[in-house]
């Protein structure tokens, strides 16, 4: 069971990114898959989900800004980021959570967004 998280970089305020995370052993079929982030010296925050069922939900600072999506074929979750703020500047880590498994973290990928 494993989760690779890419796609992180250095971007200008304003500009976008795309995260991708490629699961391997996870089934999106019963799985919540979601994005967390941690900025330098806080605690890791929820930042979106998308249910097994495809549902999805965001944190309040990010709606209208960042769209979560999957493709089960490739077994790949993404986080579309755009209007992107330097207070987005954080470690992003991707997971998975099902009632069978619990919660399954990979490692994270730095964004950095320059003002």
């Amino acid at each position: 069971v494993q989760l690779q998280a890419s796609g992180g970089g250095l971007v200008q305020a304003g500009g976008s990114l795309r995260l991708s995370c490629a699961a391997v052993g996870i089934d999106f079929g019963i799985n919540d898959m979601g994005w967390y982030r941690q900025a330098p010296g806080k605690q890791r925050e929820f930042v979106a989900i998308i249910t097994s069922g495809g549902t999805s939900e965001y944190t309040d600072s990010v709606k209208g800004r960042f769209t979560i999506s999957k493709d089960v074929a490739k077994n790949t979750v993404y986080l579309d980021m755009s209007s992107l703020k330097p207070e987005d500047t954080a470690v992003y880590y991707c997971n998975a959570h099902s009632t069978l498994d619990g919660f399954t973290w990979g490692q994270g990928t730095l964004v950095t967004v320059s003002s």
